[in-house]
């Protein structure tokens, strides 16, 4: 869960690739996973899609126990609101839910009205409060 990935967890990422266009996009699914290597594209074992991925720089050390590395991926699953806009996540957004626009390597985001999929509430129209859309 993106709640769960803290900074120094992905203090070595050098890059995020994106497999397709962002921009159109309320909000991705982020999560940690245990893959082989730093760099190139990971395989993808959920349903849905996978959306992008992090490279970490030579720095980044494997698990002494595993020897895998853990990096980004961000993924959309099949009822996510891109695929199903009046579905389950027409409002809200699921946990692991960030906006892809607030992402950077080494920063994990940050949700945004826009990610979960409602106006600014009255108090935050009242005080002329935006959050990053």
């Amino acid at each position: 869960m993106s709640s769960l990935i803290t900074e120094d967890e992905i203090s070595y990422e050098t890059a995020l690739v994106w497999l397709e266009e962002v921009a159109g996009l309320d909000y991705v699914r982020q999560s940690l996973d245990r893959l082989p290597t730093r760099q190139g594209r990971p395989a993808y074992h959920r349903d849905g899609r996978m959306v992008g991925y992090a490279l970490l720089g030579p720095r980044a050390r494997p698990s002494r126990s595993s020897g895998t590395f853990r990096r980004r991926v961000f993924w959309l699953l099949p009822h996510d609101r891109d695929s199903v806009p009046d579905g389950l996540y027409a409002i809200g957004a699921p946990a692991e839910a960030i906006d892809p626009r607030t992402l950077a390597p080494g920063n994990r985001g940050r949700k945004t009205e826009r990610s979960e999929g409602g106006p600014p509430s009255l108090a935050m129209q009242e005080l002329g409060i935006t959050l990053p859309l």
